[in-house]
């Protein structure tokens, strides 16, 4: 059916009766004035919709295909035009919609995503064997580490990198030149960041790391722990201040309730993942002094906390990669039933987002067999081919159950996950109830988002190809 706001499709044997295409990640104009059909009986692994709009007209191909091929198609997206000195890397597209004019850029947590994506290269190595999955794993790595010495403070990572007179020289945040004035690093480093050095040392380290690389991992966990625990628990940047989101001690943890339990998560997984890499009984120290003392395993029963509606995804994205190296470790009986009750809860009030990342998390962690697997199945699925960051606005439907509060960001949401593929392009920190976003194909994202599940579902072997 053609409408001014685009077009739909019924299918009532679908998890999605009601499909809806619109915006230019699938017309050139709104405005559907007509439609024509090949295949339309739909005989073979494929057909098309041909859609005549006011401006145009769109083929929208439907095919048969599998999870691993299209996890191919996301891989040489990354390495065509998302990876910046070695880094994972956002792009800009100078012109709208076409990826041939990217230019890549920094963002806040180039640390994070890099890790995600090495995380993902981890997994694909240990489950296909492929040599090329390791080299990329190694080149992320490598750039990760990177971090942390052009900062030049032991233990202390940069958000980000650039090369002076090469990258594009961004005006936001905290900028540091390296003595040699060849680059500029990003400080005032978040507790974003050191999830994911923390989430993805261990992965490297057990799943791929040889001898040498284990010794280097080792040092660089050392450094970060020790950075932690000789500053009381808090990340101290050049200028000798805490940064704005650095801090897990006793003394802090209570300045923002609302993170109360998640930092106790963080910080606990932390030390964990230390101790497992390094075998010192410093962390380990540390560790049991958090539990016994500051009862910092009861304060993660309750790490979520949010007002309904103004949730923080982000947040949620931070406890999943915290939980799965904590109870990846963590051997102790009564602990692990402690920390398998918070997951517990946390994915529970998560469920309904379908993230397949949280439900294979889930899924490792607690051992259940019931992890949603159909569903995450689903997400992967509908996650776009295309992660251009297309203007997307649902809020013009009929067909949706409205939330009548907004988001954090004041932002319209609905009370249902829509199916991936009507949703604006997003990482798993974004909200999956938004209903309006984009700009206008003038970025695209790398599409680990999609990667990191996959493998991780393939290598848990909770999911096939």
């Amino acid at each position: 059916m053609g409408t001014e706001h685009g077009a739909f499709s019924y299918n009532n044997t679908s998890n999605s009766p009601i499909k809806y295409y619109a915006g230019k990640r699938w017309l050139p104009d709104d405005r559907v004035t007509g439609f024509g059909f090949e295949n339309p009986k739909r005989k073979g692994d494929r057909y098309a919709v041909w859609i005549e709009t006011a401006k145009g007209y769109s083929r929208i191909e439907f095919r048969l295909t599998t999870l691993a091929e299209k996890a191919r198609v996301f891989e040489q997206r990354v390495r065509s035009r998302h990876v910046r000195h070695g880094l994972t890397a956002d792009s800009h597209l100078k012109v709208p919609g076409d990826p041939g004019s990217n230019q890549m850029v920094s963002s806040d947590n180039d640390g994070l995503w890099t890790a995600m994506y090495v995380a993902a290269e981890c997994f694909r190595y240990k489950v296909t064997g492929e040599n090329e999955a390791l080299e990329f794993a190694r080149q992320g790595l490598q750039a990760i580490m990177r971090l942390e010495e052009i900062s030049g403070i032991s233990g202390f990572h940069a958000r980000s990198i650039i090369k002076i007179g090469l990258d594009e020289q961004p005006k936001d945040g905290e900028w540091h030149t390296t003595a040699d004035g060849l680059w500029r690093w990003k400080g005032d480093t978040s507790s974003d960041e050191i999830v994911g050095h923390y989430f993805i040392y261990p992965i490297y380290y057990d799943l791929v790391a040889g001898d040498a690389e284990k010794a280097q991992i080792r040092a660089v966990i050392t450094r970060m722990t020790d950075h932690i625990l000789n500053n009381n628990y808090q990340l101290i940047d050049t200028d000798g201040k805490r940064t704005r989101w650095g801090w897990w001690g006793p003394d802090t943890i209570w300045e923002d309730p609302d993170e109360t339990g998640l930092r106790a998560l963080h910080i606990l997984a932390h030390l964990r993942v230390a101790y497992h890499i390094t075998g010192n009984q410093r962390y380990k120290s540390a560790y049991d002094d958090l539990i016994n003392k500051h009862r910092y395993h009861l304060l993660m029963r309750n790490q979520k906390i949010n007002y309904p509606g103004r949730v923080n995804h982000s947040d949620d994205e931070l406890a999943f990669l915290s939980y799965y190296p904590l109870l990846n470790y963590e051997d102790d009986p009564e602990l692990r039933k402690i920390y398998i009750q918070s997951l517990e809860r946390s994915w529970t009030v998560e469920r309904p987002e379908r993230i397949p990342l949280w439900n294979f998390i889930y899924a490792a962690g607690s051992g259940s067999n019931e992890f949603d697997k159909s569903e995450s199945i689903r997400t992967l699925r509908e996650i776009p081919m295309d992660t251009i960051s297309w203007t997307v606005t649902n809020s013009v439907r009929m067909d949706i159950p409205f939330d009548n509060s907004q988001d954090r960001f004041n932002r319209k949401q609905a009370l249902i996950v829509l199916p991936y593929d009507e949703l604006p392009m997003m990482k798993w920190n974004g909200n999956p109830f938004r209903l309006d976003g984009g700009n206008g194909g003038r970025s695209e994202d790398d599409g680990a988002f999609y990667l990191l599940p996959y493998w991780m579902g393939r290598y848990h072997k909770l999911i096939g190809e």
